[in-house]
């Protein structure tokens, strides 16, 4: 019964994990005023009769700070992917040259920044929430095991590691909103 109390741990440490690799990915796309190619991530081109992202379709490339450059793969695709990201509604307008659509990213105003703060909590409290349930569906299956025989100390240190390592991975959560939200804010 101690290898299902450790794979119970284990599974419930994978949850958290993830969980925190899912609010940094989704971090990772929210505009901090500087050119990022990773706001593109999620963004769907109707290309070739079906929807694709834009890395099938596109080279995204940032040469400095305020400016982002997306090559399509095929110069057919160039009046897709502009629509594409002009429809996102991303604060921006892409700018075509025949060959490579051009997109100036101006600096956020303070509101913006605001707005994009609040989106991030948003997002932290989605991963305490998947935090924190992997934490209770992992006490719940100790204290199964308990009641079927595991030893009732042994059963509290497992419920203990699992509330530690809620703790850990709310705090690494934390933490890079804490990062995110520095990263916004800077002007």
């Amino acid at each position: 019964m101690q290898e299902e109390v450790e794979f119970t741990l284990e599974s419930a440490e994978e949850s958290m994990s993830n969980a925190v690799e899912r609010l940094k990915r989704e971090l990772s796309k929210v505009r901090t005023g500087k050119a990022s190619s990773g706001i593109f991530d999620n963004l769907m081109v109707s290309s070739y009769g079906m929807m694709m992202s834009m890395k099938q379709v596109a080279n995204v490339s940032v040469p400095d700070a305020r400016t982002i450059w997306v090559k399509p793969f095929d110069k057919s695709s160039l009046a897709a992917v502009e629509k594409a990201i002009f429809e996102a509604n991303m604060g921006f307008t892409p700018q075509n040259n025949g060959e490579t659509i051009i997109i100036n990213v101006p600096p956020l105003t303070q509101e913006r920044r605001v707005e994009f703060v609040k989106q991030c909590k948003n997002y932290l409290e989605d991963a305490k929430i998947s935090i924190r349930n992997a934490r209770r569906e992992a006490i719940t299956e100790i204290k199964k095991y308990v009641k079927e025989g595991y030893p009732e100390d042994a059963g509290k240190d497992a419920e203990a590691n699992a509330d530690g390592l809620a703790k850990k991975y709310t705090a690494a959560s934390e933490e890079a909103l804490k990062n995110k939200e520095a990263d916004i804010m800077k002007v």
